[in-house]
Formats: C-alpha cells, structure tokens, sequence
C-alpha cells in the first residue's frame, strides 16, 4: 500500500539494547489490541464515516503504517472490534447451548444475562449502535454484522426455544417471530444507553429491565398457558 509508513520505534522499550528484541516482541503482539481499544474510542465519539485512520493512529499512540501492518483499513478495523466485542460472546453462548442439558428456560435466561451483561458494563455496546445509525451509507457493515452477529444470535435463541417445546417446557410457537421478540427490548436498551440515558435524571436499571423481560417472556412461552 502506498500509504504504509515504515514501522518506527513507538516507545523506548522498541529501541535497540539488551532484551529489546524480547521487548519488542511482547509489544508487538500487544498491538493490535491497543489498536482496537483507541478505534472503539474514536468511533463511540465520531462514529464510522468520520473516523479515519489516523485518528486511531494518534489515539493509540502509533504511526498510521503501524496499523496497516495488522489490518487492511477501517472496515477491516471495525469488523475485528466486532468480532472480538460481540462475536466471541455469542460463540461462547452458542457452544454453551450445545453443552447444556437442563431447562430450556434457564437457557433463554443465560442468552440475555449475557446481553444485560454488555450493556451494563461494556463500552462495546456502542458498537450495534454505530452498525444501526451507519447501515444507509454503510451496507456492507450491516451485512457483516447481520451474518456474524444477529443471524448467529437468532439461530442459538430458535435452537433453545425449539428445544424448550421438544421436551413440553414451552408451548408451540413460531421460532423465527418469538426469537425476535427475545431481542427486541434488548435493542431499545442498547438506543437508550448509548443515544438518551445522558439525559435520564437517574441511572435506569438495565439489568432489571433484562430479568423482567425474561420473566415476562418465560411466562409467555410456557406450556399450558393459553395465547
């Protein structure tokens, strides 16, 4: 790339002298998850179009090239943040939904602990805030974390709901609309935290709004209770 600045002693502990190659090393890996918490900063205050790469250089404290080294550009960036963020939290959910052997229930309660967990206590959360406000111009984006994130998402939620009625835990319904419902609250909570809680005149209570939404939603898909 023409655009690729040669890699540059970033710090003293790059320079040359005993136990610096070891040194070196330990950063160099370190890098690119420096990288990708300077880019989630950049792009929490500026969002996805007027982020460039050198904002995220300068916020990390590198040359731009140093990027370059590790990821091909924004997009490349951003997608990366994603799947570190987010996606490693539903493939953990997914697997955990493979392994899992008791109620269907206590599944579905662990899917959303997990969410309630990334907006209450995860500045990543500003990530699907950022795919929903950049889709229009961005398209791709909201491919990428279509397939990655929600379609994955979904497909976990479908496979506990439907092994809820399997077993007579849960009454019939259709898994692609009741899968949906699952995550529709969870979205108004990711607007609300990352668009209107600054002006809430109290810190709302996301994880209760979380266990309600579980109790409300069990309630509804149990088997006996009439639609």
């Amino acid at each position: 790339m023409a655009d690729i600045a040669p890699e540059l002693p970033e710090s003293l502990e790059d320079q040359p002298g005993q136990h610096a190659s070891a040194r070196w090393r330990r950063r160099k890996q370190a890098r690119p998850g420096e990288i990708l918490e300077a880019a989630l900063s950049v792009f929490a205050e500026k969002g996805y179009a007027a982020t460039r790469m050198e904002d995220i250089a300068a916020r990390a404290g590198v040359t731009k090239g140093t990027i370059y080294l590790y990821f091909e550009g924004k997009e490349a960036v951003f997608k990366s943040l994603v799947r570190e963020a987010i996606g490693s939290r539903v493939a953990e959910a997914i697997e955990s939904v493979h392994r899992y052997e008791g109620p269907a229930a206590d599944l579905i309660r662990m899917a959303l602990g997990m969410v309630a967990n990334l907006i209450t206590e995860d500045n990543r959360v500003v990530l699907p805030k950022i795919v929903l406000a950049e889709a229009g111009n961005f398209p791709e984006l909201a491919r990428f974390y279509r397939e990655e994130i929600i379609d994955k998402g979904l497909g976990m939620l479908k496979s506990a709901i439907a092994r809820g009625i399997a077993r007579g835990e849960f009454r019939p319904v259709d898994l692609d609309h009741a899968a949906r419902l699952c995550v529709a609250p969870l979205i108004l909570a990711i607007i609300w935290r990352t668009t209107f809680a600054r002006f809430d005149a109290e810190p709302y209570d996301y994880r209760g709004l979380v266990d309600t939404h579980a109790e409300v939603l069990l309630s509804g898909l149990k088997a006996g209770v009439t639609p």
